[in-house]
């Protein structure tokens, strides 16, 4: 079997006889990229940092001073949360910084100096031709290719649509590598309010920053056409395609999704309206983040402290559970690319004590995959009380080949330029859900996140388990399900379902 890489989220390879591409758009004879560790280039020796003081006001005098003694500088300070980020040269920063009065934790958010310039990129994915636009099959009332979209009907989208497109005054944000806005079937759902450009970890609000330039990858895009494209007569159907969207750039032109970035993106989100996050990525460059180890655990807290003034704000905030088909309710998991920045080593981790952040975050919903037969995905991750709820990310069609007239086991979303390709992933996966989160914030425009994470559950269609699970038939267990039908480690509370969320 061929395991397609990306650098992408989920950036890393596959396990040795898994399959399929994690978030990279799936090319007809072409070669499996080889897998590379990012090539750092130096051109400097700053770093940067998070520095976590007591939330609710400005750092005092006290920690400033520090900060500065220690050859920091202060980039930006968000003080509702308690989270400063900080440059310095100084290799001892973060250990000075510890020592400080009211400084609760702090840590590096990279092993490589700024900037983390990686010289590897995705690739170049394919875009559906003219011809195979024009011979898509849609049914009355659909748009063009809505027919290749078996991920709709899978979820009941389709039947949901007849009944609400969802609500405009629903804003999803796309925490990702930007949105091109101007695409035929984004522009119209586009909330240009909501969006911004983050990456350097303080809002960059230069009207289109939030945009992918020539060197970022379309995964932005194509998620936040899955979401939200417009049922307009132009290309494909979100899964609520009357919400609005918006693009918040949290990852750089070489792929990495750093602390700073994910805290601003988040904090963003939260001052500006948004209903629903969609969180197709981990932070970059620990895969999990173990609370024993002082940079790391600042790390999770910065991103924690993010998350949960988010959804304090408004927004229910959904990610993808990964795809490296680990287990990640078992005892222990061999992390062999930490730190994706610089040099990765093979390290055994807990996963009870260290984390894939936002995913594993309390509050955080997570995501894994099912494919067009509507079993968990090769790739997926999983595992018994850490997955809420599964939802379409593709597969290979080797595996689970979709009904006609779809022709691809993969998804198929916007991707920039006002073109359309597949992809496949957990990352796909995720903003299935966000969208049905949208559709129940339509249908429930007062409910609290609380209240929609409830019904997002409680209205997912029940999926047992798939036991055994091989998913290439060679006579070998691939994953082991373990939980009832309504509460298990592939599916979590089950399967989204779209139209339960505009019915009841």
């Amino acid at each position: 079997m061929t395991a397609f890489l990306s650098r992408h989220r989920r950036a890393l390879a596959i396990p040795a006889g898994m399959a399929v591409a994690t978030a990279l758009a799936f090319l007809p004879n072409v070669q499996a990229a080889a897998a590379e560790a990012p090539s750092v280039a130096a051109d400097g020796d700053s770093f940067s940092y998070v520095v976590n003081v007591k939330a609710g006001k400005a750092p005092s005098a006290e920690i400033k001073r520090a900060i500065a003694k220690a050859d920091g500088t202060i980039v930006t300070s968000y003080d509702r949360i308690g989270v400063i980020v900080v440059h310095s040269a100084n290799p001892d920063f973060a250990k000075s910084v510890r020592k400080v009065r009211g400084v609760q934790s702090a840590g590096a958010t990279r092993t490589a100096p700024l900037p983390s310039a990686a010289t590897t990129d995705e690739g170049t994915p394919r875009e559906l031709t003219a011809k195979e636009v024009a011979a898509a099959e849609a049914a009355a009332g659909q748009d063009p290719l809505e027919g290749l979209q078996w991920d709709l009907p899978a979820i009941k989208a389709d039947k949901a649509h007849e009944k609400s497109l969802g609500s405009s005054k629903v804003t999803v944000a796309v925490l990702d590598t930007g949105v091109d806005d101007t695409h035929p079937d984004l522009a119209a759902n586009f909330d240009r309010k909501a969006s911004v450009n983050c990456v350097s970890g303080k809002p960059d609000t230069t009207d289109g920053a939030w945009r992918p330039t020539g060197t970022d990858s379309p995964h932005g895009t194509h998620v936040a056409g899955e979401i939200a494209a417009a049922k307009n007569g132009v290309g494909m159907t979100g899964v609520a395609p009357g919400v609005k969207v918006s693009g918040i750039k949290v990852g750089n032109p070489d792929g990495f999704f750093y602390t700073e970035a994910v805290v601003c993106g988040f904090v963003w989100a939260a001052e500006h309206g948004v209903d629903v996050t969609n969180n197709s990525y981990y932070t970059d460059p620990w895969y999990f983040n173990c609370k024993d180890d002082p940079d790391q655990k600042a790390l999770v807290e910065a991103v924690t402290r993010a998350t949960k003034y988010a959804e304090r704000k408004g927004a229910v905030n959904v990610a993808a559970a990964g795809n490296e088909n680990y287990d990640l309710a078992s005892d222990e998991i061999t992390d062999p690319v930490s730190p994706n920045d610089s040099t990765p080593s093979d390290r055994v981790i807990d996963p009870s004590e260290c984390y894939d952040i936002p995913t594993q975050l309390p509050g955080v919903v997570t995501v894994a995959a099912t494919g067009a037969k509507g079993i968990k995905s090769s790739f997926s991750n999983y595992g018994r009380g850490v997955i809420d709820i599964a939802a379409p990310g593709g597969d290979s069609t080797a595996y689970q080949p979709p009904a006609a007239p779809a022709t691809s086991g993969l998804i198929l979303g916007t991707l920039p330029g006002g073109s359309w390709g597949y992809m496949a992933g957990t990352s796909m996966a995720s903003p299935h859900v966000a969208g049905v989160a949208a559709l129940i914030k339509s249908t429930h425009p007062h409910a609290s996140p609380a209240l929609v994470k409830a019904l997002l559950y409680a209205e997912a269609d029940a999926t047992a388990c798939t036991t055994p699970y091989d998913i290439n038939n060679d006579g070998k267990v691939d994953a082991v399900c373990e939980g009832p039908k309504n509460r298990n480690g592939f599916y979590g509370w089950g399967t989204a379902d779209a139209l339960d969320a505009v019915t009841k």
